[in-house]
């Protein structure tokens, strides 16, 4: 999947221009706070919002699987119906495999949509979503309203396609710690645009989280942190690597989790009082 030049408006909110490409066979993670314009840019992609600008380029749309954060069936529908309505337009559909992940998910085929729980209804959007082994699978939150147990278990899942040669996945989520140790790539949303895309060990690699006393902050220095926070006595942020001489000896600097190059990039520094 690939997007060029990509813009939508919508309201006082406006998505991009932006570039984007999702790569063959790789994981690619989405993160960014609520409202960053993850689901507009996911839902442009996909030709359900029209482009303002730009061009996309995707594969044919039976071979793309797409799960977003509510169920798009029909609330009075049991599972089993909405299984014989979206598989007559899925190429391939395997419903051998789909029984087998209504059993993984411990969903029942006469269960009724309307009467799923958050979590239960993400589950039947996922399983509908991989029923024919799509090329692409795109979710979007998937984890939301997953207990922890049941988190780990879609993440299994997921490795378990990712198995399969030429599959791709588009991860969308603001539970970052999600992707930690499962995503090839990252793109990161903010405001609408895109502020990094690219591989995830680079990222990490190319960021430092940073702790000291506030003594340790110069005039110099501070303006190099993101999203600098100021306690009674002591800082923490996120800098640059390549910046990291400009701080000494009694700094503190270590592997940033995604979660802390997203909050801190996101955040305003706190100003001196």
């Amino acid at each position: 999947m690939e997007a060029v030049g990509l813009v939508k408006r919508r309201d006082d909110f406006t998505l991009g221009p932006l570039d984007l490409r999702v790569p063959r066979g790789f994981v690619t993670g989405m993160v960014g706070a609520n409202g960053a314009g993850k689901t507009t840019l996911l839902r442009t992609l996909l030709g359900l919002f029209r482009a303002d600008a730009g061009s996309v380029a995707v594969p044919p749309m039976g071979q793309v699987g797409v799960a977003f954060d509510q169920p798009f069936v029909l609330p009075y529908w049991r599972v089993r119906d909405a299984v014989a309505a979206y598989a007559a337009f899925r190429p391939g559909w395997d419903q051998d495999w789909f029984d087998g992940l209504l059993s993984r998910f411990g969903l029942r085929a006469d269960a009724r949509v309307k009467d799923l729980s958050r979590g239960e209804g993400n589950k039947l959007m996922i399983a509908l979503a991989m029923g024919n082994h799509p090329e692409l699978l795109i979710l979007d939150e998937p984890t939301s309203g997953l207990d922890p147990a049941a988190r780990a278990d879609l993440i299994d899942l997921l490795r378990e396609h990712m198995r399969r040669e030429e599959a791709s996945l588009l991860f969308s989520t603001h539970i970052t710690s999600d992707l930690e140790h499962f995503a090839d790539y990252l793109v990161f949303i903010d405001r609408g645009q895109i502020v990094y895309s690219g591989a995830l060990d680079q990222l990490i690699e190319d960021f430092a989280y940073v702790q000291g006393a506030l003594e340790d902050l110069t005039t110099q220095n501070t303006p190099l942190i993101r999203g600098l926070r100021r306690g009674r006595a002591s800082f923490d942020g996120i800098v640059r690597t390549a910046d990291s001489a400009a701080f000494g000896p009694g700094i503190r600097l270590e592997t940033p989790t995604i979660e802390q190059i997203a909050v801190h990039h996101e955040r305003p520094n706190d100003e001196e009082h």
